[in-house]
């Protein structure tokens, strides 16, 4: 049984309630919530008016009266999502649980006006949204996530879309963003505490409690990159010495890779001194993949250091779910992955509650839209869902019969 939730929360948190359950019935909602039965039937009929969700079926009996199941209307509301970083922007269309009805991507370049961005972010998300057929109607706004790296002025630019679109947009970075899609989406379970690291052109990690993002005093929660590794290291962009990402982090591979003679070769990169980071870095896992002794060497070593890094995230933090996501895990997952579950296993072996989960996202490689597309419908739909709410395992209910 949940504890008492405020009246004002209340529709937030039945709504998010019945997403993560998938189909639930009203008894499920009052079980799980610890809201009463009259409170539960006034805002499932809000909900249905609003045509948020619908009965669906009904559960199986256990010797009295089938319980009526509720579902989200996938149709019912959409939002984008926009991942704007160096090397280019991404944009997802998504449903009301999170699913990508539509996506596109757009290669930056280092000679693109940044004041020209705004107008060109437009035209994509109206061709977005117009080539699924949308009802604008139904689009709740727009979420913008950056990267860190992109010019001050493109990174500025949510106002200036707002006002071209006339929809609503809502901002944040990709790695918290990324860990927000798994939630939304379902993909994160029942996890109370969801770490998603995050890889691009540079590390970071979106950590959620009970589906709450942690960001710290400052926003600054989940820097992953910048846990230090090596007191003695290598000098980093942020003033520290031996971070993570001045150790192993994608630039440092790429640039590694630029160093040896042979290894540039391999893997293309002569003569593209001025590709993207996330582009340098894909050509080094190619040259790994393709047998280059030093790319391969580069690689496994990037995964080692990445994992020490998230065994110092997980044993400060205690997630039961560490996700691997991003477009550099995309590429690289196959090494970073047993990478991180060996170093998590060896380490908290003897540890209570037992061992922590670690996958990969199933949509790594556009991970900040589709989450940016999620903050939208967390803002809209469910901002005011009780603070400390877990929501159990085993929540869905199911059953055949049809509702007459």
């Amino acid at each position: 049984m949940g504890r008492a939730i405020p009246h004002t929360s209340s529709r937030a948190t039945v709504l998010d309630v019945i997403r993560a359950a998938g189909t639930i019935s009203r008894a499920g909602l009052a079980s799980a919530t610890g809201l009463t039965a009259a409170t539960i039937s006034n805002v499932v009929r809000g909900l249905l008016a609003d045509e948020l969700v619908t009965e669906v079926g009904r559960a199986e009996s256990t010797g009295g009266k089938p319980r009526v199941l509720l579902r989200l209307v996938p149709s019912s509301r959409y939002a984008v999502g926009v991942h704007l970083d160096a090397g280019g922007t991404t944009y997802a269309l998504t449903d009301l649980t999170g699913a990508v009805v539509s996506r596109m991507a757009h290669v930056g370049t280092r000679e693109e006006d940044p004041e020209e961005v705004p107008a060109r972010m437009v035209r994509q998300v109206d061709a977005l949204v117009d080539g699924a057929g949308v009802d604008r109607e139904r689009l709740l706004g727009i979420g913008l996530v950056t990267a860190a790296g992109v010019p001050a002025p493109v990174s500025l630019s949510a106002q200036d879309l707002e006002r071209a679109t006339g929809l609503s947009v809502v901002t944040g970075d990709d790695a918290t963003a990324s860990a927000l899609g798994e939630y939304w989406s379902g993909e994160a379970g029942g996890a109370s505490v969801l770490a998603a690291v995050y890889m691009g052109a540079t590390i970071g990690a979106g950590v959620l409690v009970d589906g709450i993002p942690y960001r710290g005093a400052h926003g600054n929660a989940g820097d992953l990159g910048h846990v230090c590794l090596d007191v003695d290291g290598p000098e980093c962009r942020c003033g520290a010495r031996g971070c993570l990402e001045a150790i192993a982090g994608p630039e440092a591979i790429v640039a590694a890779a630029r160093a040896d003679e042979r290894t540039a070769g391999a893997a293309g990169l002569v003569g593209r001194e001025r590709s993207s980071v996330v582009g340098g870095f894909t050509a080094v896992v190619r040259a790994a993949r393709s047998g280059d002794p030093t790319a391969r060497a580069l690689v496994d070593r990037s995964a080692r250091y990445t994992a020490v890094a998230v065994r110092t995230l997980v044993g400060i933090v205690d997630p039961d779910l560490v996700v691997l996501t991003g477009v550099g895990q995309a590429v690289a997952g196959e090494t970073y992955l047993p990478a991180v579950r060996r170093e998590l296993g060896t380490a908290f072996a003897g540890r209570g509650g037992g061992p922590v989960r670690v996958r990969l996202s199933t949509f790594a490689d556009t991970a900040p839209a589709i989450g940016a597309a999620a903050m939208v419908l967390r803002s809209r739909l469910t901002p005011l869902r009780t603070p400390g709410l877990r929501l159990p395992d085993d929540l869905s209910e199911s059953g055949p019969v049809p509702v007459h």
